[in-house]
């Protein structure tokens, strides 16, 4: 007789193959996608892409985690170095953050004007809506986790050595900064989504159950019919599509 732990596993197994059988749909029909992961610090990110590629082919995903700009980038047009990353057919790139850099990190830490975050805002539904008439399926994360949460993992990255390697110097602000960051979020959602390339948001303050409904909405997304027809919806508690109610509906944590 099987436990809720083999049920589980037995579920995440099943999710991992039809994210293999979508890959290998992607190679045979030319499509291309692009995930963006974004979110507050410390919200899982590193740790949704791990899971998300465990078993996918290294020729056919990316993953693009861009340091910041060199000084000839900071002279190009600013989406310039996020287009040299897309994906040609049979790929899927994900973003560990992206463009919207702008509208969040930028715009806390005094990064760019104001004028170029105003500009950013008025460009990228164009950018994006071009992006999704060229053939791209574009899928926008964004990962929300509570104040005391993020303490904990923060905390938690500073007392373990292994993971000394996450630590960001944006990591000592991130609580102090707290309230900035959720104006930055509130302004970049409100601003951004679009009928062309919404925000999908995720709870996750619980890493496996917002790991398991990324891959869901996903392979609903861009899986092919036999695979997206048998993933159930995603639970709509840690998973939704964003709607200005949720700034302050309690879905989005403040």
């Amino acid at each position: 007789m099987s436990n809720d732990k083999d049920d589980k596993q037995a579920a995440d197994d099943a999710l991992q193959l039809g994210l293999v059988q979508t890959q290998q749909a992607m190679a045979a029909t030319g499509q291309r996608a692009i995930v963006v992961l974004e979110g507050r610090d410390a919200a899982g990110k590193d740790g949704t892409i791990k899971t998300l590629t465990e078993h996918l082919s290294v020729r056919n995903t990316r993953v693009v985690a861009l340091p910041k700009p060199s000084d000839r980038e900071r002279g190009q047009w600013y989406w310039q170095r996020y287009v040299s990353h897309f994906p040609a057919a049979g790929e899927i790139v994900i973003f560990n953050r992206s463009w919207y850099n702008r509208a969040g990190v930028e715009v806390v830490n005094g990064f760019s004007t104001p004028a170029e975050q105003a500009q950013f805002l008025a460009d990228v539904p164009g950018f994006e809506r071009m992006l999704v008439e060229s053939g791209i399926t574009l899928i926008k994360f964004w990962l929300d986790i509570d104040k005391d949460e993020q303490d904990r993992r923060l905390r938690a990255r500073r007392e373990d050595p292994l993971k000394a390697l996450k630590i960001s110097p944006l990591d000592a602000v991130a609580q102090d900064k707290w309230d900035a960051y959720t104006a930055a979020r509130d302004a970049m959602l409100a601003g951004s989504h679009t009928p062309d390339a919404p925000w999908t948001c995720v709870r996750a303050d619980h890493k496996k159950q917002a790991r398991r409904a990324i891959i869901r909405h996903l392979l609903r997304q861009i899986g092919p019919d036999k695979v997206a027809q048998e993933v159930k919806k995603p639970d709509p508690d840690i998973l939704f599509t964003f709607e200005p109610a949720a700034i302050g509906d309690g879905r989005l944590a403040r």
